[in-house]
């Protein structure tokens, strides 16, 4: 090893123990629980280290908040699209009267759920709502306007908008 990645390295340790603690007690206030916070810690390091420039961050608890900011809510939302999918799976009789999928077959339709949540993140509520109304519902058009009191235009524009924000994400 040269002496500029070992002098590299001891800057990269240096800030991984001067902030770690304090990131890790912050996420596992944030999150309720301390393996989260733990878990949050060690990926928000791995992204910053990922990055050319981590040696020239300036405000370190302000990047290190932000990032770790952006994970935790991934993960809360990742679970709450978990927990909705649990309650649907009980709500039809899985476990029940129908057979539980396979573990796979449940990553698997988990995963799919993330994908469309990432394909609708970000439309406004009436456009995310037309769009849901069409595709889930399978309600028509004019029955969507009907049923928002909007026009049939706005609806197609609506569900155009929403299939654009789709494509994108693809």
């Amino acid at each position: 090893m040269s002496m500029n990645q070992l002098s590299q390295q001891g800057l990269i340790q240096d800030f991984y123990e001067r902030h770690r603690a304090w990131l890790q007690s912050w996420l596992s206030r944030k999150t309720g629980s301390s393996a989260d916070g733990a878990d949050l810690t060690h990926d928000t390091f791995i992204r910053v280290l990922s990055q050319e420039n981590a040696q020239q961050i300036v405000e370190p608890r302000a990047y290190l908040t932000h990032i770790a900011h952006g994970l935790m809510v991934n993960l809360l939302r990742r679970r709450e699209i978990e927990h909705a999918y649990l309650s649907a799976m009980v709500s039809l009789g899985y476990g029940q009267e129908m057979a539980t999928p396979s573990p796979e077959d449940y990553l698997l339709t988990l995963e799919k759920l993330l994908v469309v949540d990432q394909m609708l993140d970000g439309l406004p509520v009436k456009v995310r709502q037309a769009f849901l109304m069409h595709k889930l519902n399978g309600m028509t058009y004019p029955e969507i306007a009907a049923e928002m009191g909007m026009s049939v235009i706005s609806i197609k524009k609506y569900i155009a908008r929403a299939l654009l924000q789709c494509a994108q994400v693809k």
